[in-house]
């Protein structure tokens, strides 16, 4: 069969891989060397070396990467981080103005706001749900427009279709972080999405145990963007490179689990009485269902929720759980509960966080694989306590 017919999970698995396989290896081996043997190379960049993320390694989970999102091109990052802000710092120039999502990672909000200006870089936020408005922002300087998936944390779904159409009627580059929607969700390069970032800590790898990061889209922007953070050092590891290949491999039975589980899991907090409010694209009482129910294949294992009473009976309810750890990040194996006013949003002022809807008492809760019923019933009964 041909490679490109294949369904998307066995493209995880047999994407990329070397053909032939390294003396027989079944598995990708770990080029655990700093460099390589010079073999004539013309430019810098295709020299052999950990720091320009081009060792077998690197080479295979790129071309995987590429293949899972539609993209023609992948390059792997030290942190999702090292990916965004090498894309930002590639695309745009002093002078040149962004168009952002009002809604979006911390750290993503906190470089837009506090260190583009460094660059002579401008920005304006945009209302993801209200594309008539996004025309009073652009300006003749304008070279990028920047969204998320599924915003972190309060799971707004923009038009992401009108985004494409934007870019492309304005000649932008549409930029767009998959991390919450993984591409079994959502694959971006295919509704014509110009770059696509990762995350890969999150969902890519799935086991909580690396950080990492990946920009695909076309062969000629991703190269670009390849120089850049060849200058900039954001190199991972080879034995990193490992251990993500790996996790990838299982990312279709991870996330379909992951999605059906935090279905059932919003449905029953969005119906108990003390729960005043909960963010899950997946019931058809958010906003922007409809617009997700057409974009995505699932919607995710992400939520976030608010409990009647405030902050002291937020703090309580999360003591009282036994099953979800009560740690930053998402993604992984295990179900993750954090307060994104004290974690992934803790770089934004109070001020600046009620603005976007983040409140202190929000809580953000990343559902892993254990099993729907246990975590139910470890929610049910840290509520009535």
């Amino acid at each position: 069969m041909k490679k490109d017919s294949l369904k998307l999970e066995t493209k995880i698995i047999h994407s990329g891989e070397p053909e032939p396989r390294i003396d027989g290896a079944v598995s990708m081996p770990i080029f655990q060397t700093a460099m390589f043997e010079y073999a004539g190379e013309t430019s810098y960049h295709d020299v052999r070396y950990i720091r320009l993320n081009n060792t077998p390694n690197h080479i295979v989970l790129s071309k995987k990467l590429a293949a899972l999102e539609g993209g023609e091109s992948a390059q792997i990052a030290s942190s999702g981080m090292a990916a965004i802000t090498t894309a930002f710092l590639t695309l745009l120039k002093t002078g040149d103005h962004l168009l952002a999502q009002n809604c979006l990672y911390g750290g993503t909000h906190d470089f837009v706001t506090k260190d583009l200006e460094g660059f002579g870089i401008s920005y304006d936020f945009i209302d993801g749900n209200d594309p008539s408005s996004w025309l009073s922002k652009l300006k003749p300087n304008t070279k990028a427009i920047y969204v998320e998936a599924m915003s972190n944390p309060l799971l707004e779904v923009a038009d992401l279709k009108a985004t494409v159409e934007f870019a492309r009627k304005h000649n932008l580059v549409s930029m767009i972080d998959n991390t919450f929607a993984s591409p079994i969700n959502f694959r971006a390069s295919e509704f014509g999405f110009d770059i696509t970032l990762h995350s890969c800590t999150k969902y890519l790898n799935g086991h909580s145990d690396l950080v990492a990061g990946a920009i695909i889209g076309s062969k000629a922007l991703v190269e670009k963007i390849t120089h850049k953070l060849n200058h900039l050092g954001g190199s991972l590891d080879p034995h990193a490179v490992f251990l993500l290949h790996r996790g990838v491999k299982t990312l279709a039975l991870r996330v379909k689990h992951q999605n059906e589980s935090a279905l059932k899991i919003a449905q029953f907090l969005a119906s108990h009485p003390k729960v005043a409010k909960v963010n899950y694209p997946g019931l058809e009482t958010h906003p922007n269902y409809q617009r997700a129910k057409e974009l995505f294949n699932g919607f995710s294992g992400m939520m976030s929720f608010e409990l009647k009473g405030g902050v002291e009976v937020t703090t309580k309810f999360i003591k009282n759980l036994t099953i979800p750890v009560k740690a930053p990040s998402l993604g992984g194996v295990e179900t993750l509960v954090t307060l994104p006013s004290k974690t992934s949003h803790a770089g934004l002022s109070k001020e600046d966080r009620e603005k976007i809807g983040i409140s202190d008492s929000l809580i953000r809760l990343s559902v892993g694989i254990e099993a729907t019923e246990d975590l139910i019933l470890d929610f049910e009964q840290a509520l009535e306590s």
